[in-house]
Protein backbone atom coordinates (compact mmCIF):
# COMPACT_ATOMS: atom_id res chain seq x y z
CA UNK A 1 0.00 0.00 0.00
CA UNK A 2 1.28 3.46 -0.88
CA UNK A 3 2.03 5.98 1.86
CA UNK A 4 0.25 9.33 2.12
CA UNK A 5 3.39 11.07 0.88
CA UNK A 6 3.67 8.73 -2.13
CA UNK A 7 0.03 9.42 -3.05
CA UNK A 8 0.65 13.16 -2.79
CA UNK A 9 3.62 12.84 -5.13
CA UNK A 10 1.47 10.97 -7.67
CA UNK A 11 -1.05 13.82 -7.62
CA UNK A 12 1.62 16.53 -7.75
CA UNK A 13 3.37 14.97 -10.75
CA UNK A 14 0.13 14.30 -12.62
CA UNK A 15 -1.24 17.79 -12.09
CA UNK A 16 2.02 19.33 -13.25
CA UNK A 17 1.35 17.50 -16.54
CA UNK A 18 -2.34 18.48 -16.52
CA UNK A 19 -1.40 22.17 -16.22
CA UNK A 20 -0.03 21.89 -19.76
CA UNK A 21 -3.02 20.00 -21.20
CA UNK A 22 -5.94 21.64 -22.99
CA UNK A 23 -9.42 21.81 -21.47
CA UNK A 24 -10.88 19.33 -23.99
CA UNK A 25 -8.41 16.65 -22.93
CA UNK A 26 -9.16 17.22 -19.26
CA UNK A 27 -12.95 17.16 -19.39
CA UNK A 28 -13.05 13.98 -21.50
CA UNK A 29 -11.02 12.20 -18.83
CA UNK A 30 -11.27 11.77 -15.06
CA UNK A 31 -9.95 15.10 -13.75
CA UNK A 32 -7.40 15.16 -16.57
CA UNK A 33 -6.05 11.70 -15.66
CA UNK A 34 -6.81 8.11 -16.60
CA UNK A 35 -6.99 8.49 -20.36
CA UNK A 36 -9.60 10.25 -22.50
CA UNK A 37 -13.02 9.09 -23.56
CA UNK A 38 -14.40 9.21 -27.07
CA UNK A 39 -17.85 8.15 -25.77
CA UNK A 40 -18.48 11.04 -23.38
CA UNK A 41 -17.22 14.59 -23.88
CA UNK A 42 -17.74 15.89 -20.35
CA UNK A 43 -17.36 13.31 -17.59
CA UNK A 44 -17.34 15.40 -14.40
CA UNK A 45 -17.04 19.16 -14.83
CA UNK A 46 -19.92 21.62 -14.85
CA UNK A 47 -20.28 24.64 -17.13
CA UNK A 48 -18.69 27.76 -15.65
CA UNK A 49 -19.11 29.94 -18.72
CA UNK A 50 -22.29 31.67 -17.52
CA UNK A 51 -20.83 32.67 -14.12
CA UNK A 52 -19.67 36.25 -13.63
CA UNK A 53 -15.88 36.44 -13.47
CA UNK A 54 -15.36 33.40 -15.68
CA UNK A 55 -12.06 33.45 -17.54
CA UNK A 56 -11.47 30.86 -20.25
CA UNK A 57 -7.68 30.82 -19.77
CA UNK A 58 -8.18 29.73 -16.16
CA UNK A 59 -10.69 26.98 -16.92
CA UNK A 60 -8.86 23.65 -17.29
CA UNK A 61 -12.07 21.62 -16.96
CA UNK A 62 -10.87 19.84 -13.82
CA UNK A 63 -13.80 20.36 -11.45
CA UNK A 64 -16.78 18.24 -10.52
CA UNK A 65 -19.19 21.01 -9.52
CA UNK A 66 -19.72 24.77 -9.17
CA UNK A 67 -18.88 25.50 -5.53
CA UNK A 68 -18.50 29.27 -6.04
CA UNK A 69 -22.06 29.40 -7.39
CA UNK A 70 -23.35 28.10 -4.05
CA UNK A 71 -20.79 29.77 -1.77
CA UNK A 72 -22.87 32.83 -0.74
CA UNK A 73 -19.87 35.12 -1.20
CA UNK A 74 -20.58 38.75 -0.30
CA UNK A 75 -18.79 41.99 -1.28
CA UNK A 76 -15.71 42.54 0.87
CA UNK A 77 -15.32 38.88 1.85
CA UNK A 78 -11.98 37.13 2.09
CA UNK A 79 -12.19 33.85 0.17
CA UNK A 80 -9.74 30.94 0.11
CA UNK A 81 -9.78 28.42 -2.74
CA UNK A 82 -8.19 25.05 -1.98
CA UNK A 83 -6.41 23.47 -4.93
CA UNK A 84 -6.82 26.60 -6.99
CA UNK A 85 -5.30 25.27 -10.23
CA UNK A 86 -5.15 27.90 -12.95
CA UNK A 87 -7.42 30.24 -10.95
CA UNK A 88 -10.89 29.46 -12.28
CA UNK A 89 -12.81 29.54 -8.98
CA UNK A 90 -10.65 32.38 -7.65
CA UNK A 91 -11.68 34.66 -10.49
CA UNK A 92 -15.36 33.76 -10.11
CA UNK A 93 -15.04 34.40 -6.36
CA UNK A 94 -13.34 37.74 -7.08
CA UNK A 95 -16.35 38.85 -9.13
CA UNK A 96 -18.53 38.22 -6.07
CA UNK A 97 -16.26 39.69 -3.39
CA UNK A 98 -15.36 42.72 -5.53
CA UNK A 99 -12.43 45.10 -5.28
CA UNK A 100 -12.89 45.48 -1.52
CA UNK A 101 -12.47 41.76 -0.87
CA UNK A 102 -9.56 39.38 -1.18
CA UNK A 103 -9.12 35.96 -2.77
CA UNK A 104 -6.31 33.54 -1.89
CA UNK A 105 -5.69 30.46 -4.01
CA UNK A 106 -3.60 27.62 -2.57
CA UNK A 107 -2.03 24.85 -4.64
CA UNK A 108 0.94 22.52 -4.19
CA UNK A 109 1.74 22.22 -7.89
CA UNK A 110 4.17 24.92 -8.99
CA UNK A 111 3.07 24.71 -12.64
CA UNK A 112 -0.51 25.51 -11.58
CA UNK A 113 0.61 28.40 -9.35
CA UNK A 114 2.62 29.88 -12.19
CA UNK A 115 -0.30 29.54 -14.61
CA UNK A 116 -2.72 31.15 -12.13
CA UNK A 117 -0.38 34.06 -11.44
CA UNK A 118 0.01 34.71 -15.16
CA UNK A 119 -3.78 34.76 -15.53
CA UNK A 120 -4.21 37.15 -12.59
CA UNK A 121 -1.53 39.42 -14.03
CA UNK A 122 -3.28 39.53 -17.41
CA UNK A 123 -6.55 40.41 -15.71
CA UNK A 124 -4.92 43.14 -13.64
CA UNK A 125 -6.27 41.85 -10.32
CA UNK A 126 -4.34 43.10 -7.29
CA UNK A 127 -6.60 41.43 -4.72
CA UNK A 128 -6.18 37.85 -5.97
CA UNK A 129 -3.04 36.01 -4.89
CA UNK A 130 -1.80 32.46 -5.26
CA UNK A 131 0.24 30.75 -2.56
CA UNK A 132 2.24 27.56 -2.88
CA UNK A 133 1.34 25.19 -0.05
CA UNK A 134 -0.27 22.04 1.26
CA UNK A 135 -3.97 22.36 2.10
CA UNK A 136 -3.41 20.15 5.16
CA UNK A 137 -1.32 22.99 6.57
CA UNK A 138 -2.25 26.15 4.72
CA UNK A 139 0.10 29.15 4.52
CA UNK A 140 -2.66 31.27 6.05
CA UNK A 141 -3.16 32.57 9.60
CA UNK A 142 -6.11 31.43 11.71
CA UNK A 143 -9.49 33.15 11.43
CA UNK A 144 -8.70 34.73 8.06
CA UNK A 145 -11.44 33.61 5.66
CA UNK A 146 -15.12 34.41 5.47
CA UNK A 147 -15.56 31.66 2.87
CA UNK A 148 -13.58 28.61 1.76
CA UNK A 149 -14.28 27.00 -1.61
CA UNK A 150 -12.77 23.99 -3.33
CA UNK A 151 -13.57 22.02 -6.47
CA UNK A 152 -12.77 18.31 -6.70
CA UNK A 153 -9.67 18.45 -4.50
CA UNK A 154 -10.28 16.82 -1.09
CA UNK A 155 -10.76 13.44 -2.78
CA UNK A 156 -7.11 13.75 -3.89
CA UNK A 157 -5.86 14.17 -0.33
CA UNK A 158 -5.11 10.97 1.62
CA UNK A 159 -5.75 12.58 5.03
CA UNK A 160 -9.02 14.44 4.57
CA UNK A 161 -9.39 14.91 8.32
CA UNK A 162 -6.29 17.13 8.39
CA UNK A 163 -7.70 19.32 5.61
CA UNK A 164 -11.02 19.76 7.40
CA UNK A 165 -9.23 20.68 10.63
CA UNK A 166 -7.28 23.33 8.76
CA UNK A 167 -10.39 24.67 7.04
CA UNK A 168 -11.89 25.12 10.51
CA UNK A 169 -8.72 26.89 11.65
CA UNK A 170 -8.55 29.42 8.79
CA UNK A 171 -12.26 30.27 8.78
CA UNK A 172 -13.47 33.17 10.88
CA UNK A 173 -16.15 32.36 13.47
CA UNK A 174 -19.44 32.09 11.53
CA UNK A 175 -17.49 31.68 8.29
CA UNK A 176 -18.47 28.85 5.99
CA UNK A 177 -17.31 26.63 3.17
CA UNK A 178 -18.83 25.35 -0.07
CA UNK A 179 -16.90 22.39 -1.46
CA UNK A 180 -17.54 20.19 -4.50
CA UNK A 181 -16.07 16.72 -4.25
CA UNK A 182 -16.39 13.13 -5.42
CA UNK A 183 -17.88 10.60 -2.99
CA UNK A 184 -18.93 6.96 -3.21
CA UNK A 185 -22.02 5.00 -2.31
CA UNK A 186 -20.98 1.34 -2.19
CA UNK A 187 -17.58 -0.26 -2.72
CA UNK A 188 -15.38 0.66 -5.67
CA UNK A 189 -14.02 -2.38 -7.61
CA UNK A 190 -10.51 -3.37 -6.54
CA UNK A 191 -9.04 -2.74 -9.99
CA UNK A 192 -10.14 0.89 -9.80
CA UNK A 193 -9.01 1.25 -6.19
CA UNK A 194 -5.51 0.09 -6.95
CA UNK A 195 -4.53 2.31 -9.86
CA UNK A 196 -2.54 5.51 -9.47
CA UNK A 197 -4.25 7.10 -12.48
CA UNK A 198 -7.66 6.61 -10.92
CA UNK A 199 -6.36 8.19 -7.73
CA UNK A 200 -5.10 11.24 -9.61
CA UNK A 201 -8.35 11.06 -11.59
CA UNK A 202 -10.42 11.89 -8.48
CA UNK A 203 -12.04 8.44 -8.21
CA UNK A 204 -10.12 5.98 -6.06
CA UNK A 205 -9.25 8.67 -3.50
CA UNK A 206 -12.94 9.29 -2.83
CA UNK A 207 -14.56 7.99 0.37
CA UNK A 208 -18.11 6.96 1.24
CA UNK A 209 -20.63 9.81 1.24
CA UNK A 210 -21.81 9.08 4.80
CA UNK A 211 -18.21 8.96 6.02
CA UNK A 212 -17.45 12.24 4.25
CA UNK A 213 -20.36 14.08 5.88
CA UNK A 214 -19.61 12.54 9.29
CA UNK A 215 -15.98 13.69 9.03
CA UNK A 216 -17.13 17.25 8.37
CA UNK A 217 -19.43 17.23 11.39
CA UNK A 218 -16.81 15.63 13.65
CA UNK A 219 -14.52 18.62 12.96
CA UNK A 220 -17.00 21.03 14.52
CA UNK A 221 -18.89 22.30 11.47
CA UNK A 222 -22.61 22.95 11.79
CA UNK A 223 -25.50 23.46 9.35
CA UNK A 224 -23.94 20.82 7.08
CA UNK A 225 -26.03 20.33 3.95
CA UNK A 226 -25.56 18.83 0.50
CA UNK A 227 -26.28 21.72 -1.86
CA UNK A 228 -26.15 19.64 -5.04
CA UNK A 229 -25.58 16.01 -6.00
CA UNK A 230 -25.10 14.41 -9.40
CA UNK A 231 -24.08 10.92 -10.49
CA UNK A 232 -20.80 10.45 -12.36
CA UNK A 233 -20.91 7.71 -14.99
CA UNK A 234 -17.52 6.44 -16.11
CA UNK A 235 -17.60 5.64 -19.85
CA UNK A 236 -16.78 2.14 -21.03
CA UNK A 237 -13.71 3.13 -23.00
CA UNK A 238 -12.05 4.42 -19.82
CA UNK A 239 -13.14 1.46 -17.69
CA UNK A 240 -11.83 -0.96 -20.31
CA UNK A 241 -8.32 0.21 -19.52
CA UNK A 242 -8.64 -1.33 -16.07
CA UNK A 243 -11.36 -4.00 -16.22
CA UNK A 244 -12.54 -6.85 -18.45
CA UNK A 245 -15.87 -6.67 -20.27
CA UNK A 246 -17.46 -9.02 -17.71
CA UNK A 247 -16.12 -6.94 -14.83
CA UNK A 248 -17.50 -3.77 -16.39
CA UNK A 249 -20.89 -5.44 -16.83
CA UNK A 250 -20.92 -6.51 -13.17
CA UNK A 251 -19.87 -3.00 -12.12
CA UNK A 252 -22.71 -1.45 -14.12
CA UNK A 253 -25.20 -3.88 -12.57
CA UNK A 254 -24.05 -3.22 -9.01
CA UNK A 255 -25.60 -0.65 -6.72
CA UNK A 256 -22.27 1.11 -6.39
CA UNK A 257 -22.42 4.80 -7.33
CA UNK A 258 -19.90 7.60 -7.87
CA UNK A 259 -21.31 11.05 -7.14
CA UNK A 260 -20.28 14.67 -7.22
CA UNK A 261 -21.59 16.51 -4.18
CA UNK A 262 -21.39 20.18 -3.28
CA UNK A 263 -21.46 20.51 0.51
CA UNK A 264 -21.94 23.53 2.78
CA UNK A 265 -20.68 23.75 6.36
CA UNK A 266 -20.36 26.58 8.87
CA UNK A 267 -17.89 27.34 11.66
CA UNK A 268 -19.88 28.23 14.79
CA UNK A 269 -19.65 31.62 16.41
CA UNK A 270 -18.41 30.06 19.64
CA UNK A 271 -15.51 27.62 19.80
CA UNK A 272 -16.93 24.12 20.06
CA UNK A 273 -14.43 21.80 18.39
CA UNK A 274 -11.88 19.92 20.51
CA UNK A 275 -8.63 21.86 20.79
CA UNK A 276 -9.74 24.94 18.85
CA UNK A 277 -9.54 27.34 21.81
Amino acid sequence: MQTEQELKEIVKQKYAEIALQDKGTNISSCCGAGGCSTEVYNIMSDDYTKLEGYNADADLGLGCGLPTQFAQIEPGNTVIDLGSGAGNDCFVARAATGETGKVIGIDFTEAMINKARENAEKLGFNNVEFRYGDIEKMPVTANTADVVVSNCVLNLVPNKNNVLKDIFRVLKPEGHFSISDVVLIGELPEKLKGTAEMYAGCISGAIQKDEYLALIKSNGFTDVVVQKQKEIVLPGDILSGYMTADEIKAFRASKMGIYSVTVYGKKPAACCAPGCC
